[in-house]
């Protein structure tokens, strides 16, 4: 069977996240509805990453099996055909090898979070940015972030449902930057746990709004206690951005980050 392998970009708002779910429409549910609609084959559209309910794409990556070879064009227009009015697009497609897995050959996930820092609410960019009406300080939320970079336990960092059996995870980018109202931090890892980017950006806020310091962020990795870091940000303002892998991109035996991890 060809293995085609899919670049997405979507709008999270309508959706319970990206895996099917019983209690209202998942991308994953839109994406194997259109590929039944125009072929008549029902199959699973596996995707890199598990986004959470409310959360954007604008690289995701799915791989799926078809019966029979179909141009890759082809199979990218029929799924865009078939998904409209949806806000779920097929950006590229194109033949994979058989062992390729989006989830698990991907070495890498990389997230922007992004806030709206003025007093006025947002009107272009509602549903895409945080607002925080109070003034933040961007240089102290990259200098408590520069703390987080690296490989620790970051069990204050996860959402209490979350079922990674381990906490450890290492960051490769955590950086912060300002431009004008807009505030953004880009994170990069191979995984990550159930919220754990909405936490950071949440503890991180904490420290721009001069609330907590370099050292309160210390002592709250330290902890590995969720009640010591600071708030879950809101999903709006979380788009995933780019899913990395090597160049021969095999089928790649899954870990425990792969298999845990992820979930924003």
């Amino acid at each position: 069977m060809p293995r085609y392998r899919l670049t997405i970009e979507y709008d999270g708002a309508p959706f319970v996240g990206w895996q099917r779910q019983d209690n209202g429409p998942s991308v994953q549910g839109a994406l194997e509805d259109a590929v039944f609609a125009f072929c008549g084959e029902r199959v699973a559209v596996h995707g890199a990453g598990r986004t959470d309910t409310g959360v954007h794409a604008a690289g995701q990556v799915a791989h799926l099996d078809l019966a029979s070879d179909r141009p890759a064009d082809t199979v990218r227009a029929a799924i865009n055909f078939h998904l409209k009015p949806l806000p779920v697009v097929v950006v590229e497609a194109a033949p994979a090898a058989p062992d390729f897995h989006a989830r698990f050959s991907a070495t890498g996930r990389r997230y922007r979070y992004r806030l709206l820092n003025r007093r006025a609410p947002p009107a272009l960019e509602r549903g895409r940015v945080w607002h925080v009406p109070v003034p933040l300080d961007a240089a102290a939320m990259a200098g408590a972030a520069r703390l987080l970079l690296g490989r620790h336990d970051f069990n204050s960092f996860r959402s209490a449902s979350c079922q990674a059996p381990s906490a450890v995870r290492t960051l490769d980018m955590l950086d912060v930057s300002r431009d004008g109202d807009l505030i953004q931090v880009d994170v990069a890892a191979r995984s990550f746990l159930h919220n754990q980017v909405r936490i950071l950006v949440g503890t991180l806020q904490l420290v721009g709004r001069g609330s907590w310091t370099r050292d309160d962020v210390a002592a709250a990795l330290a902890a590995c206690d969720r009640t010591r870091a600071g708030p879950t940000a809101p999903p709006q303002g979380l788009t995933l951005m780019e899913v990395r892998y090597d160049a021969s991109s095999g089928a790649g035996e899954p870990d425990d980050a792969d298999v845990a991890g992820d979930e924003e």
